[in-house]
C-alpha cells in the first residue's frame, strides 16, 4: 500500500485480516468454505500482536478490525438495519478504519478499482445511519430509569436490558422514545438474564 496513507492498525489489519482462513478450511462440494474466519483470524492476529508486544489499544484495534471484516456491502440487498447494526458491532470510532481495510485488501488482491460504486454507496449509508441511535449511551433511556421503573437492583441484568432495547432500535430508530422504551422495560425485566442476553446479541448473528 506504498500510495496509501494509513496509519498502522489499518495496515495490521489489512495484514492479518484473512489469517483464520486456513484452519476454518472446508471442502464442501467442489468449492472450499472458511466459516468463521473472522472470529478465529481475530483471536490468531490478537496471539500473534501480544507476542510482539504492541500496546494493548493497538492490539484491541487491529483485533476490532480483523473480528468485523466480513460485512456484506451489497447495497443493492443491504439494509440500513444492518448497517446500523455494523456500526453498533465495529464502533462508530472504528467503522471508518474498517472502510479502509476493505480499500487496502482489493489495493492488495489488484483489483481494478480500489473504491467502487458499492462501497462509495455503502459509506453513504454509514454518514446517514451515524444520524440514528447506534449505542447504549444513545438511548432515550438508562439505567437508573430502568432500575426506578422496573424496582430491580444495581447488576449486569440492567446491561443486558439496555443492549436488548438498543437491538430493537438498530432495527427502528424510531423506537427510541421514552414512552416506547420504559414500557418495552416493563415487558423484559422479568426475563431471566440468560434469556435478556440472547436478546441483546441476537444482532451479532444477522
Amino acid at each position: 500500500m506504498p500510495d496509501k496513507n494509513f496509519p498502522l492498525h489499518v495496515r495490521l489489519a489489512a495484514l492479518f485480516h484473512d489469517i483464520g482462513k486456513p484452519p476454518t478450511r472446508r471442502k464442501k462440494g467442489q468449492e472450499y468454505t472458511f466459516y468463521g474466519h473472522e472470529v478465529v483470524g481475530a483471536k490468531i492476529t490478537r496471539n500473534i500482536l501480544k507476542r510482539l508486544k504492541f500496546s494493548t489499544d493497538l492490539i484491541e484495534q487491529v483485533t476490532n478490525l480483523v473480528r468485523w471484516h466480513m460485512f456484506f456491502s451489497d447495497t443493492e440487498k443491504i439494509t440500513h438495519s444492518a448497517v446500523r447494526r455494523l456500526v453498533a458491532n465495529v464502533g462508530q470510532e472504528s467503522v471508518w478504519d474498517l472502510m479502509n481495510v476493505r480499500v487496502a485488501d482489493r489495493i492488495g488482491t489488484g483489483r481494478p478499482r480500489e473504491n467502487p460504486y458499492r462501497l462509495r454507496k455503502y459509506k453513504s449509508m454509514i454518514e446517514t445511519v451515524m444520524r440514528d441511535p447506534v449505542t447504549v449511551g444513545m438511548l432515550k433511556i438508562d439505567g437508573n430509569r430502568i432500575m426506578e421503573i422496573a424496582k430491580i437492583p444495581a447488576g449486569p441484568k440492567i446491561g443486558h436490558i439496555l443492549n436488548a432495547l438498543l437491538e430493537e432500535v438498530l432495527d427502528d430508530p424510531k423506537l427510541n422514545s421514552e414512552d416506547y422504551l420504559e414500557k418495552k422495560v416493563l415487558e423484559l425485566k422479568d426475563l431471566s438474564e440468560k434469556e435478556l442476553q440472547k436478546l441483546g446479541e441476537k444482532g451479532k448473528e444477522k
